[in-house]
């Protein structure tokens, strides 16, 4: 004590606690992050590694045989967001909303039964639904033709123009449980004296869902927004399982992260490229940046009178 004034104590149990984490989360994620980055501005030469800078970058949205695929993937990652966010999100909000309702008998079996196909293998998912909807051995041409819509089957995970949005819907049924989950925490979380004030005031039912209950979510709904926009562009899980390395037909289902793979390792007689393929995952770590920082610096900062 100095002058009457308590010597302020050292916090050391806030760092003995984060540390662990700090030092994992900084050896699978940092580190590999600038190791990526320092990877793609460098090529090999001759077999020999040497430094050059943006030519990476150059070559990936300059060359034609490069860009092409880029933009393709690119194109087609942003169509598998769009999906999600106007299918999936709506969905998850529409069912939490269902199912915080105290006159829903049997909601907690509603819950579960949604969300177990969040916690399912990939793999189990993309071969699964590939069978179902296989116009040769799948049941998805029995089930419409017993409802009398046989007409309106094809080949959907073959046909250029239908693949890349069947596996967005495919992904859209296995992670709707996760916007869902995390909507109705939220609407739980509303304090009982608003919706009673609003009770009070003739506001009930769907009303008092759109007038009082949605504008206190927003916040929720942005972070499930912007989680949604990063799992996507980090997306490849279901395109591989279901589609393979070549994202076919003719590359129609090709993302960012099955094109990445197919330069950094390789595939067939397409030889493995480590530079190149850095330089991809840099691109995809850009994008994603510039997208979490609109979210961070000009939505969030409206949403937040609608916080308590």
């Amino acid at each position: 004590m100095a002058n009457g004034i308590p010597k302020k104590k050292t916090r050391w149990h806030i760092l003995v606690f984060l540390l662990p984490a700090v030092l994992v989360y900084t050896t699978i994620m940092i580190l590999p992050l600038f190791g990526t980055l320092q990877l793609s501005l460098f090529s090999n030469v001759d077999n020999e590694r040497i430094f050059v800078g943006l030519d990476n970058f150059r070559t990936l949205f300059g060359d034609p045989r490069w860009s092409e695929s880029f933009w393709n993937a690119l194109g087609n990652n942003t169509w598998f967001f769009v999906v999600h966010m106007l299918v999936q999100n709506p969905i998850g909000i529409l069912l939490a909303a269902l199912l915080s309702s105290p006159k829903l008998r049997m909601s907690a079996f509603y819950r579960t039964s949604i969300f177990v196909p969040t916690i399912l293998s990939f793999v189990i998912i993309g071969f699964g639904w590939k069978l179902i909807l296989s116009p040769i051995w799948g049941i998805a041409p029995s089930l419409l033709d017993a409802v009398g819509l046989k007409s309106l089957f094809a080949p959907w995970l073959g046909k250029e123009e239908y693949a890349l949005t069947t596996l967005s819907l495919i992904s859209v049924w296995q992670y709707v449980g996760i916007p869902m989950m995390l909507i109705y925490a939220a609407l739980l979380n509303i304090p009982d004296e608003v919706l009673e004030a609003a009770e009070c005031d003739g506001i009930t039912g769907m009303n008092q869902f759109w007038k009082i209950k949605l504008p206190l979510i927003l916040p929720s709904i942005g972070i499930i927004s912007i989680l949604t926009f990063v799992a996507n562009f980090n997306a490849f899980d279901l395109i591989y399982a279901a589609q393979g390395a070549l994202a076919g037909p003719n590359y129609s289902t090709d993302i960012l992260g099955t094109f990445l793979y197919r330069t950094f390792f390789g595939f067939q007689l397409q030889l493995g490229d480590p530079h190149m393929g850095s330089t991809i995952a840099s691109a995809m770590f850009v994008i994603i940046l510039i997208g979490v920082c609109i979210y961070l610096f000009t939505i969030q900062t409206r949403m937040r009178r609608y916080q308590f």
